[in-house]
């Protein structure tokens, strides 16, 4: 069947929203350390709770993470990936496989930020989603 008003064009894909899950946990000294997994958890369950504060149109969040916060489950809402290495290199990764798309990046960290915004990316900081 056709549509009488020619093709449909596909819904425009959210915004990609990539959180540096170390970069966040570590900007608030509320002791993140003694417990990295069990801080990674609290901030995955803020992000599927709240989203991108701000932000009234659909978001597709991916939490990354590394180090001793590997292994925290995904949930709905919010993606987690944990990194095999390095988490900046994974979130470099991530956003060089969607260029093109509208794509958000929360950090601090100032290399990952020159990186990420040479593939197009915005860059937000920690703020944004800690309030």
């Amino acid at each position: 069947m056709t549509d009488p008003l020619g093709p449909v064009s596909p819904a425009p894909s959210p915004l990609l929203v990539v959180v540096d899950g170390a970069n966040v946990v570590g900007s608030r000294p509320d002791g993140w350390w003694r417990d990295r997994k069990g801080a990674a958890e609290r901030l995955r369950d803020r992000l599927a709770s709240e989203g991108l504060p701000g932000h009234t149109g659909p978001v597709e969040i991916v939490l990354v993470v590394e180090g001793a916060a590997r292994g925290v489950a995904s949930v709905p809402g919010v993606r987690v990936e944990s990194a095999p290495g390095s988490g900046d290199d994974r979130i470099v990764e991530l956003t060089a496989e969607h260029a093109g798309r509208a794509l958000l990046v929360v950090t601090a960290d100032r290399e990952l930020r020159r990186r990420v915004t040479a593939l197009g990316a915005e860059v937000t900081g920690p703020r944004t989603i800690l309030g």
